[in-house]
């Protein structure tokens, strides 16, 4: 059995020091999307608390609840002067008593996201000392990895994309190039929508590693413009899919459906289609 423990100590966490190890979970909000997404909202919700948790405590390891007792590991912190919130506001149920100045601390950057573990003592514990061993119940191989689970239940932004693609992963290659579709790619940073159709050999994997391969644009001519502007606008994008269709069906059939979806959402008139 391999625990987080053994694999925070190797890296250089100390032994000596008081260690808290932390599960955040809220059912008010994603809070690994959160995480991934407004870092600084997060960071935020986790240096407030309602009692005085990391008192006379060194450093905290932190943990997202996923399904179950799973807890996804997002990082090591020190923590130092602890306070009373001077704003705090007891008829405000949002409001945290307590505040504290918190830092990450580098050097476990290759386990950040990757790790899983099963959290030792049940969901109601949600801090316990490092002492608990906490068993890891998988190690994904990338940052951003997580299994495929079906061609409509996800939204790829696009450095998820780019690593899914650069590395490959099998389950995600295997499903995207057996399917051609019709898929979308929207502009978080304008509301704009782009409709664009997978029809090659490789199905959708192939149309959209070749996004990966340009850097985002695809040769779209307004996604190219927008990233000869910024290069790094692809960052703004998020990758789904709105249709499957078969691989025996013929380029002018999909380009068919690419057009009705172009029309439904209004992507040449309002959006980034051309034609």
């Amino acid at each position: 059995m391999i625990t987080i423990q053994e694999l925070l100590f190797n890296r250089g966490l100390d032994r000596n020091a008081k260690i808290k190890l932390v599960r955040h979970k809220d059912s008010s909000c994603d809070l690994y999307e959160e995480y991934r997404t407004n870092y600084n909202w997060f960071f935020a919700y986790q240096r407030s608390q309602n009692n005085r948790e990391f008192h006379d405590v060194d450093y905290i390891v932190s943990f997202i609840a996923e399904e179950g007792l799973s807890s996804r590991f997002i990082g090591v912190f020190q923590v130092s002067n602890g306070k009373e919130n001077p704003s705090y506001n007891p008829e405000d149920l949002t409001a945290k008593k307590y505040i504290y100045d918190i830092h990450e601390v580098g050097g476990f950057e290759d386990l950040k996201e990757r790790v899983i573990v099963k959290w030792h003592g049940g969901a109601r514990n949600w801090w316990q000392w490092i002492k608990n061993e906490m068993e890891v119940i998988s190690i994904h191989p990338g940052l951003h990895y997580k299994h495929f689970s079906g061609y409509f239940d996800f939204i790829l932004n696009f450095d998820e994309l780019k690593e899914f693609v650069e590395n490959e992963y099998s389950d995600w290659k295997n499903a995207l190039s057996v399917t051609k579709g019709i898929y979308l790619i929207s502009d978080t940073n304008t509301g704009q929508l782009y409709v664009g159709s997978a029809s090659g050999k490789n199905g959708i994997w192939g149309r959209w590693s070749y996004y990966v391969e340009t850097n985002g644009h695809g040769d779209n001519k307004k996604l190219k413009e927008l990233i000869d502007k910024e290069p790094e606008y692809a960052n703004n994008f998020q990758f789904s899919i709105l249709m499957t269709l078969p691989m025996i069906m013929k380029q002018e059939d999909v380009i068919k459906e690419e057009a009705l979806y172009k029309k439904k959402l209004g992507t040449n008139t309002f959006g980034l289609n051309c034609n």
